[in-house]
């Protein structure tokens, strides 16, 4: 944006009162409370109102200054805008995982969750409801529900945060409260985190984009390929491999990516809506495929001492939630070293000693989860699964 040569109120009084006193014959009262000073003072205001719409409209019609709408109207022109909105601007996206509803106690009784029976966290701040998944054996499609067999005490369903946004991202155990009531079901629980859940597309994020989205049109290079595949959702992982297949057998003109939405087993929409971006943009000679990443679990057990004045059991469970919460963020393709693990208690407040780190069950640098593997000519790394947390013990 210019620099202009912007004035203070101050500076704008002070100006036309000499300028005025300069054309006058006579010398004229610019004291406080005075006409001629007020005049001066009016007149100043409405200057530095015109001066802020100057300012404010010099931000808006560059992009890299602009903000909030103006960046959605902006980019508009040129990126076509998402169905059913004026804007290329992503929306936020609903947070997902699995419940599971018990009964005290098996009985021959079958029983019935429906589509759409709402839950909740302990607190009622955010609520979840069941999903449709015809992948899930229980799932009655007829009936739009899951049904519990005779002589079993719970059962695991999908589902999904009522509201988007990241605000849907709950810690494991948070959800227990059933908003209303299903028959012959106790008590429900959340067994794993919530993930996924994201914000709407910021700024800047939509404005990387843009950018990947003009070098990338009308060629089939790497810029338009990532413009097509992040403007698919918006929270995406996603690696792209040339000239291989996924098991790291050779294979000219043709790519494949590995993508993720953050929960390391993407639905069958999200990897369809990113193999038809990439199809949009794939060179014609050339063959692609898009998979999804395969999940290393981690199961992590350490032992902390706490140092005098903190409480154990809560400086425990933030440990457990920090290093849970680090592992899910590692993305695709980085490997958990078990060295890692200790780095990541000791940044929690209150922890002085770490000690039995075990990652599956294992110690030393031979535990480290790796989510490469190399190609079958020995010639690259290829990245082709996540690590996600499973169970986090401290004590």
């Amino acid at each position: 944006m210019p620099t202009l040569p912007t004035q203070s109120f101050t500076t704008i009084v002070q100006n036309t009162a000499a300028g005025i006193q300069g054309r006058a014959g006579r010398l004229l009262n610019f004291s406080i409370g005075s006409v001629f000073r007020a005049i001066a003072e009016g007149f100043a205001g409405v200057f530095l109102w015109f001066q802020a719409m100057v300012l404010e409209l010099l931000t808006a019609i560059r992009l890299s200054t602009s903000t909030g709408l103006d960046v959605d109207t902006f980019t508009a022109d040129f990126m076509p805008a998402l169905p059913g909105t004026t804007s290329p601007r992503l929306g936020a996206q609903m947070a997902s995982g699995q419940l599971v509803f018990s009964r005290l106690s098996a009985s021959t009784t079958e029983l019935a969750i429906p589509v759409g029976a709402q839950v909740e966290t302990a607190d009622h701040t955010v609520s979840f409801q069941v999903t449709a998944d015809p992948a899930y054996a229980t799932f009655n499609a007829f009936f739009q529900g899951y049904y519990l067999a005779p002589n079993l005490a719970s059962i695991t369903v999908p589902a999904a945060a009522v509201v988007p946004g990241a605000g849907g991202n709950v810690a494991a155990g948070t959800i227990t409260s059933m908003q209303q009531g299903i028959t012959g079901f106790d008590s429900v629980t959340n067994p794993a985190p919530f993930v996924n859940g994201a914000d709407s597309e910021s700024d800047s994020a939509l404005k990387q984009r843009f950018s990947a989205y003009i070098l990338g049109l009308s060629r089939g290079d790497l810029y338009g390929l990532e413009a097509a595949i992040e403007g698919t959702a918006v929270t995406i992982e996603y690696a792209i491999v040339e000239d291989y297949n996924l098991d790291g057998s050779y294979r000219p003109a043709y790519f494949y990516v590995l993508a993720d939405d953050g929960s390391g087993n993407p639905p069958p929409s999200f990897l369809q809506n990113v193999a038809n971006a990439v199809n949009s943009v794939r060179p014609l000679g050339t063959q692609a495929g898009v998979f999804p990443p395969t999940i290393i679990w981690a199961n992590v057990s350490m032992i902390i001492t706490t140092a005098p004045g903190y409480d154990h059991p809560t400086v425990v469970a933030q440990v457990a939630a920090i290093v849970a919460q680090a592992i899910d963020g590692l993305g695709l393709g980085v490997n958990l070293q078990w060295s890692q693990l200790a780095a990541w208690a000791y940044g929690v407040a209150g922890v002085t000693n770490v000690t039995a780190v075990l990652l599956n069950s294992q110690s030393g640098d031979a535990a480290s989860l790796l989510t490469t593997r190399p190609t079958a000519d020995g010639y690259w790394q290829i990245p082709y699964a996540t690590v996600k947390a499973q169970q986090v013990l401290v004590s």
